[in-house]
C-alpha cells in the first residue's frame, strides 16, 4: 500500500475549489457484451484496484498550517455503485452518467468511484447488449492523463502507474524573486516576437450565459481515420468551428471572435496529480477549411511554446511554495457569481487520448471512451474528444436552456467527417 505523501499546492488549490464548484471527472467505458455473472466482474475490478497503490488513497485535511495529505486507504466495496440492472438504452446511460456529477465525491471518503451499468442496449459498435463502467475521479486525484493510466489500472491494463514524487515547497520569497525576473524576461521575449503572446480573451456570446437546467448529453462516434486529417484535435475544432459558428449566426450573433478554450499538458510540481494549462485559440469561422486548419495549428503551437518558456516554470515553482494558510485564504476569496467581460472561449474542447483497446470489464473488450467536460458559470456548451484505440468519441455537454441541444449536435454532425 502507498505511503502518505502531502499534497502539492496546485492539487490543493483544485481539491478546495471543489467546494465552491465540483470538478469531479466522469469517463465512460462501453464494453461489448453484458457480463455474465456481475459479481465476479465487480470482484475482478476490485482485485485490480487492490494490486494498484494509486488507486489506494484518500485526502487528510486537518487544517491549520499544513497543506491535505494523500493517505492509503483500503479500496471498499462502496466503491463499485451498479445501476439500472434490468437495463437501459445508450442515451438512458449518458443522461445518468451525466447526472453524477451532482453526487461528487467526498475524496475524503475516496478518491474514486466506479459506476457500473451492466446492461445497455444500443452501444455504438455493439450487435447485442453491452455494458458499461464509468469512473469518476476528483479532479484534484488526476487530470486527463493520470486518470487514464488509473482507469487503465481498473480495467485490465498492464502498464503500471506512475507513482508521483514527494512535493518540495522551497522558499516562497526566493521563488517569488526567481519568477518576477522570469516574468520580466517573458515580456521582453514577447515583445520583441521570441514568444507568441497570450490569447486574447474571447466577447461573451449567448453559450457563455450561466447554465440554469439540467446539463445534457450527447455522443457522435468516428473512426479514427476519418479525423486525422491533420489530427483528431484540429479536425474536431474545425468541425466545432462550422457547427457552432453556423448555429449562432442564425441567431444573429457576431462570430468573428469566435474561440475555444482547450487543456495543454504543463508540467506544474513533479509531485502533482495535476499537470496541465488551458489556453485559448481562436477558430476562424470565416477563413475557408485548409488554411483554417493551418491557423489553429499554429495557434496550437504557440501556446506550447509560450508554456514551455521559463517563466511558466519559475511561476509554477513559486505557487508550489505558497504557504498553506494563504492557499486557503485565496481559495476562499473566490466569488463564483462574478463574471467577466471576456472568456478564454467560448467554449471548450477537452482532447485526451485514452490509450489503445487493450481494457477489459468481465472479459468483455472495450469498444470505447467517452468523458464530459463540466458547465461552469461562464459555460454552457462543453466538447470532449476522447480516443481509445482506433475510436473517436465527441461528447457535447450542453444547459438546455442556454442552447438548442439538438440544433447544435445536428450541425455538429454534419461538420464532422462521414
Amino acid at each position: 500500500m502507498a505511503a502518505s505523501r502531502s499534497m502539492t499546492a496546485v492539487d490543493a488549490q483544485m481539491f478546495w475549489m471543489s467546494a465552491v464548484i465540483p470538478n469531479d471527472q466522469l469517463v465512460l467505458y462501453a464494453f461489448d457484451g453484458s457480463p455474465d455473472a456481475l459479481d465476479d466482474a465487480i470482484d475482478e475490478l476490485r482485485r485490480r484496484a487492490q494490486a494498484c497503490d494509486e488507486l489506494q488513497l484518500r485526502v487528510v485535511d486537518d487544517g491549520g498550517w499544513q497543506y491535505p495529505r494523500w493517505s492509503p486507504r483500503e479500496v471498499g466495496v462502496e466503491q463499485f455503485v451498479v445501476h439500472q440492472a434490468g437495463g437501459v438504452d445508450w442515451q438512458g446511460c449518458l443522461d445518468a452518467a451525466a447526472a453524477l456529477r451532482n453526487d461528487t465525491l467526498d475524496l475524503r471518503l475516496m478518491t474514486w468511484c466506479a459506476h457500473i451499468f451492466p446492461r445497455v442496449h444500443g452501444v455504438p459498435g455493439c450487435t447485442g447488449v453491452g455494458s458499461v463502467v464509468v469512473v469518476q475521479t476528483g479532479h484534484a486525484f488526476a487530470d486527463g492523463s493520470r486518470g487514464t493510466a488509473l482507469a487503465g489500472a481498473l480495467l485490465g491494463r498492464p502498464q503500471p502507474v506512475v507513482v508521483p514524487v514527494a512535493p518540495r515547497r522551497g522558499f516562497l520569497p526566493a521563488r517569488g524573486i526567481a519568477a518576477a525576473r522570469a516574468h520580466r524576461m517573458l515580456v521582453r521575449d514577447t515583445e520583441s516576437g521570441a514568444v507568441p503572446p497570450p490569447a486574447p480573451g474571447c466577447p461573451l456570446l449567448s453559450i457563455n450565459q450561466r447554465p440554469r437546467a439540467t446539463p445534457v448529453v450527447r455522443t457522435l462516434v468516428r473512426r479514427r481515420d476519418q479525423l486525422a486529417d491533420p489530427t483528431v484535435t484540429i479536425a474536431t475544432l474545425l468541425a466545432v468551428s462550422d457547427a457552432l459558428a453556423g448555429y449562432l449566426v442564425e441567431r444573429g450573433e457576431d462570430t468573428s471572435t469566435l474561440g475555444a478554450e482547450i487543456t495543454m499538458a504543463a508540467q506544474q510540481d513533479p509531485g502533482s496529480h495535476n499537470n496541465f494549462r488551458n489556453a485559448g485559440i481562436a477558430l476562424h469561422p470565416e477563413v475557408e477549411r485548409v488554411r483554417r486548419a493551418e491557423l489553429i495549428a499554429a495557434e496550437l503551437a504557440a501556446q506550447r511554446r509560450r508554456g514551455q518558456h521559463p517563466a511558466m516554470r519559475a511561476s509554477a515553482a513559486a505557487s508550489a511554495a505558497i504557504p498553506a494558510p494563504l492557499m486557503r485564504w485565496g481559495v476562499r476569496q473566490f466569488d463564483p457569481d462574478a463574471r467577466g467581460a471576456t472568456v478564454t472561449g467560448n467554449t471548450v474542447v477537452s482532447s485526451v487520448n485514452r490509450g489503445p483497446a487493450d481494457l477489459s470489464f468481465g472479459g468483455l473488450p472495450v469498444l470505447l471512451a467517452a468523458g464530459f467536460s463540466g458547465l461552469s458559470p461562464m459555460m454552457s456548451l462543453t466538447h470532449g474528444v476522447h480516443g481509445l484505440g482506433d475510436t473517436i468519441t465527441i461528447s457535447v455537454l450542453a444547459d438546455p436552456d442556454n442552447v438548442d441541444v439538438e440544433d447544435y449536435v445536428s450541425r455538429l454532425q454534419a461538420a464532422l467527417p462521414d
